[in-house]
């Protein structure tokens, strides 16, 4: 079983919003029941589309920051590629850690990490992807 979706947004803040109806409308069509399943994938999804949104510079030469997100499924995974015109991220995955309690802010990737399998970065043909995995 396969079902494979691919959007394209402006990076803008009301992007979010088009990221979860499209999550939605893609996990209906999956059929997948675990709420827990469910629960971790959205809210990695989300919380890097807003990375994506919040933190990404336009590329030199780019008319407008843009990012692109493919959901797919296989009988074992559920998988979420996101890939942006922005600058190169100056990120390692494996340092990444939970914000104090009192910040207002930092924990985005610290949750993805934890919600996931797999999360992955990397820059390929001048855009920075995003790989999200989460087994059924």
């Amino acid at each position: 079983m396969s079902e494979r979706r691919v959007v394209e947004f402006a990076a803008t803040i009301e992007s979010i919003e088009v990221v979860q109806a499209e999550f939605d409308a893609w996990w209906s069509a999956i059929g997948e029941t675990k709420i827990e399943t469910r629960f971790a994938f959205e809210l990695a999804v989300v919380e890097i589309a807003t990375n994506i949104v919040e933190h990404t510079r336009r590329a030199e030469g780019s008319s407008g920051r843009r990012y692109e997100l493919t959901l797919d499924c296989t009988d074992e995974s559920v998988t979420a590629v996101f890939s942006d015109n922005g600058m190169p991220a100056d990120i390692d995955l494996s340092t990444v850690t939970m914000a104090d309690v009192e910040d207002e802010s930092g924990r985005g990737l610290a949750l993805a990490i934890a919600a996931l399998d797999s999360l992955d970065y990397q820059r390929a043909n001048g855009r920075n992807i995003w790989t999200l995995v989460c087994k059924r």
